[in-house]
């Protein structure tokens, strides 16, 4: 099975066409404005999260562990978790987000995909996990069969686009190609 990362399936639902030019033609991608601060936000997150009590998540107490790397052969599909909590014999994963919109579609999947590693590596069920928004809020997603059938079939979409070679349409919002990497590239593909 060709292993897949969780960041693979956040970048097919925001534009499928990323995927095609991570693994089909790969090409060296440009480090954007965005991208560079939100490595940078990440950093500072982190200093503040270990600081902070678990309020934010309606928790007593709990134990925070930070950038987990995380794999399932099962799933043929690794990742990095920003953190997951451990608290009352549960597991909840975090994912750290900079919008002003609060989380999109594909932020909720990449968080579900990582629930699903995390039950995998725990052997436990994960009920819900938190996107957390620009320092501000955490925000809960429940892990629903839905949510893991659809991560499980988007998986099998990018592995048949992979394997067949297949170049997607371009992403339904023009928006999105503005701060995209590959947008010098996907210009030149009709």
């Amino acid at each position: 099975m060709f292993k897949l990362r969780v960041t693979d399936i956040k970048q097919y639902m925001y534009c499928p066409r990323i995927v095609y030019f991570t693994y089909v033609c790969p090409v060296q991608k440009k480090v954007t404005r965005k991208m560079q601060y939100g490595q940078e936000a990440h950093l500072e997150l982190d200093r503040l999260e270990k600081r902070r009590t678990f309020k934010r998540y309606n928790f007593k107490e709990g134990e925070r562990k930070f950038h987990a790397s995380l794999y399932s052969p099962r799933l043929g599909l690794e990742g990095k978790l920003d953190m997951h909590i451990v608290a009352g014999g549960e597991i909840f994963p975090v994912e750290f987000k900079h919008s002003s919109q609060g989380p999109s579609l594909n932020h909720k999947y990449q968080l579900i995909a990582y629930a699903m590693l995390l039950e995998d590596t725990y052997n436990k069920p994960v009920r819900y996990g938190f996107i957390y928004v620009d320092s501000e809020k955490a925000i809960p997603v429940e892990v629903t069969p839905n949510a893991r059938v659809y991560v499980k079939e988007t998986l099998e979409k990018i592995r048949l686009l992979v394997s067949k070679e297949l170049m997607p349409n371009k992403a339904g919002e023009k928006g999105k190609c503005v701060d995209c990497e590959y947008r010098n590239f996907c210009a030149d593909v009709r």
